[in-house]
């Protein structure tokens, strides 16, 4: 379907302090690294999760976040924002992300297949660490959340590998429409819902957004 390249891979350069959330310490400073980096359905070798209540694990192994979208936010902020500044383990090129779809497979290189399984949602985290007004505001208005990916085929992924896209739902719902929430289409939401497979968190926040009670199970 639709090609694209990978620009570069990001694990955690140091721990740092994180004065608002309730670990103390944030592995949100992601930075490029060279050479391959291997991948499994927990992430990236070499990276680290502290706050496992809401990231890591195999529905969040992954965090992708475009390029584009970074270089807009870079143009909005007027401050340079290198791959990783968001905390993105794999910057991407020529890949839409926000309007890729709920289960969506992309082939990275020649071995690596991955799915996008849920949204990021931002938190006081990650609007400390940009040190930005309203941040978190400012992210969930614009609309380009990037996509956690579950690691269905691991391997090594390296900056300047292809990412094909070799599945993509008949569903159509987007991850631009779950991160939109309250603003989607319910009717949309709830075509999702009816989906299998789904990540224990996204049917949380689905049934949130549409004031259903609380998911047991998957």
């Amino acid at each position: 379907m639709t090609d694209a390249t990978v620009v570069s891979v990001n694990v955690v350069h140091e721990l740092i302090v994180d004065p608002v959330g309730s670990i103390g310490r944030t592995a949100i400073d992601k930075r490029a690294v060279d050479g391959a980096v291997s991948i499994d359905e927990y992430g990236m070798h070499g990276d680290t999760v502290l706050d496992r209540e809401f990231h890591g694990g195999p529905d969040k192994a992954v965090y992708a976040y475009a390029e584009e979208d970074l270089a807009w936010w870079a143009a909005e902020l007027g401050r340079t924002l290198s791959p990783g500044t968001f905390g993105e383990n794999l910057t991407t090129r020529g890949l839409d992300v926000t309007r890729a779809v709920i289960g969506e497979r992309w082939q990275i290189g020649d071995t690596v297949i991955v799915e996008v399984a849920d949204v990021r949602m931002p938190c006081v985290t990650f609007q400390a660490w940009m040190g930005e007004p309203r941040w978190v505001k400012r992210f969930t208005e614009h609309g380009a959340a990037g996509a956690y990916l579950r690691v269905l085929r691991g391997g090594p992924v390296e900056a300047r590998q292809s990412i094909t896209v070799v599945h993509r739902p008949d569903h159509g719902v987007t991850v631009g429409e779950v991160f939109a929430g309250r603003r989607a289409d319910p009717a949309r939401i709830r075509l999702l819902l009816d989906q299998a497979g789904l990540a224990v968190d996204l049917v949380r926040g689905l049934r949130k957004t549409l004031g259903l009670d609380s998911v047991v199970g998957r």
